[in-house]
């Protein structure tokens, strides 16, 4: 099987190519989406410029088109990086959004292709333990009650996991972030060939929201 694979850097799109690769498929391509600004209904917007480190940790190839993040017309962007690859299907790292899930399937079957989404419907305490024991990942924004500006950066092992169990119980938050309470970035992986280290990076908090900005990062053995 020969795929591209939707990514923005995030916890759930590294995932889902982890798990492609475990299946023996072919990732060909990273398809990454650059949104203006986090208004986007379908796609990452925190540090995406940093996902080509991601790429070359992971040695496969990335294709970037900047998207203007407006309800359907951003549709269009993906067929615009689909169009040219010979692939059978693409993955992505939908987990619980009907939005996403549906207009990807649409776009799939527009083009022939098949629609993959290995963490759809998850069970989330399982897939935040199997994140927290094979994945480095830290947390780049942060957007609902019960956060503040330690979270940013943070880093997402057990403790973390527990923390967001308990907003969870208090809040109503997703523990995944599925709400865009929370957005991620991943620094190392089991099929990256060198870890991401940030050498620089600006936290900003007001309210209930901010956002960790990569200022400087470069790839480490």
């Amino acid at each position: 099987m020969k795929v591209a694979a939707l990514f923005s850097g995030g916890k759930d799109s590294v995932f889902s190519v982890w798990h492609a690769l475990h299946q023996g498929w072919e990732v060909a391509r990273l398809l990454t989406l650059v949104p203006p600004g986090p208004e986007s209904y379908m796609f990452h917007h925190p540090n995406i410029e940093w996902t080509r480190l991601q790429a070359q940790a992971l040695g496969i190839p990335q294709s970037m088109r900047k998207t203007a993040g407006k309800k359907e017309e951003e549709l269009e962007d993906i067929r615009a990086l689909l169009r040219p690859l010979k692939i059978d299907g693409i993955i992505s790292g939908a987990f619980a959004s009907e939005y996403q899930r549906e207009r990807l399937d649409f776009i799939c079957e527009e083009l022939g292709l098949r629609s993959f989404a290995p963490l759809w419907h998850k069970e989330s305490g399982t897939y935040l333990s199997e994140l927290s024991q094979n994945f480095e990942v830290v947390i780049t924004s942060v957007s609902a009650d019960g956060f503040d500006a330690s979270w940013l950066g943070r880093r997402m092992d057990a403790e973390c996991i527990a923390d967001l169990k308990r907003l969870q119980k208090r809040f109503g938050i997703s523990p995944c972030g599925e709400g865009g309470e929370y957005e991620t970035f991943v620094l190392n992986a089991p099929i990256f060939r060198k870890r991401i280290v940030i050498e620089k990076a600006t936290k900003a908090f007001r309210g209930t929201s901010g956002t960790f900005a990569i200022e400087k990062a470069r790839l480490s053995a």
